[in-house]
């Protein structure tokens, strides 16, 4: 199994006259943890919204697991799939966006059971044994029927993670999930995240976490202004950045 989880081939994507990604071509192999850093607009998030097609690339080439990403391959051309196959194809790929996107009329378990019974036709029970264990795996055995508004951040969080991980993805993209929690229940998210990246997730992450992604990461990717300015291990990029621009953006980031 040498084929790479996630390979990128010249990705572009532009919004209107605002080009965003510039070519970027990235692999990661199954089971490996790369984080992406990068100042604000720089193209990260965006990136990871084109892995599982929430936005499509104007060029280039995605696969997971060996398949394109929302579409199919002729003689040289790339045709869009239809809807129910770009779904199907999403859900194995998990995602966890900054802001929690909760349902808030649905109580924890209703939020991590939803997707399985809707969209993988899972038996509600099984549903819900499984919503079980994965809560009690995230550290919430205990809140299973709160509503999304009676949770702290990390809590909500956490929910997210168990909610997407109900999908049993390939892959996991995670996109600053951290970044709107307070300081004290970050590391509760972060132990979530290494232990899944200790099982052998592969995952992909958006973070400012600097510790994390030199204890996690097997490859930091440094993104700017839409291009890879460099990549390598946690302690080559981070401690002997190459490139200026690397420089500074860690300096300002390690200062703080």
């Amino acid at each position: 199994m040498t084929e790479p989880m996630l390979k990128a081939e010249q990705v572009h994507k532009r919004f209107g006259r605002l080009e965003v990604l510039k070519g970027i071509s990235l692999e990661v192999a199954r089971g490996e943890v790369a984080c992406l850093l990068g100042p604000s607009g720089s193209g990260k998030s965006t990136f990871l919204r084109c892995i599982n097609h929430l936005e499509k690339i104007n060029a280039g080439r995605l696969w997971v697991d060996g398949e394109l990403v929302g579409y199919r391959q002729s003689q040289n051309k790339l045709y869009e799939l239809p809807e129910p196959e770009i779904t199907g194809a999403r859900a194995e790929i998990g995602m966890v966006f900054q802001r929690f996107n909760l349902f808030p009329h649905m109580t924890a378990i209703q939020n991590v059971i939803e997707a399985p019974i809707r969209v993988k036709r899972i038996s509600k029970r099984d549903a819900v044994e499984r919503g079980h264990r994965l809560l009690n795996r995230v550290g919430l055995a205990d809140k299973v029927d709160e509503y999304p508004a009676r949770l702290s951040g990390g809590q909500q969080q956490r929910v997210a993670i168990a909610r997407a991980l109900a999908m049993d993805p390939k892959l996991m993209l995670f996109d600053e999930v951290t970044s709107a929690l307070d300081p004290e229940l970050i590391k509760e998210v972060l132990d979530v995240m290494r232990e899944l990246a200790a099982e052998g997730m592969t995952m992909v992450v958006v973070t400012h976490e600097m510790g994390f992604a030199r204890d996690v990461g097997d490859q930091v990717i440094f993104m700017d202004e839409g291009v890879i300015v460099e990549q390598g291990p946690p302690a080559d990029l981070l401690d002997n950045p190459r490139e200026e621009r690397t420089k500074r953006f860690l300096g300002l980031v390690l200062e703080h």
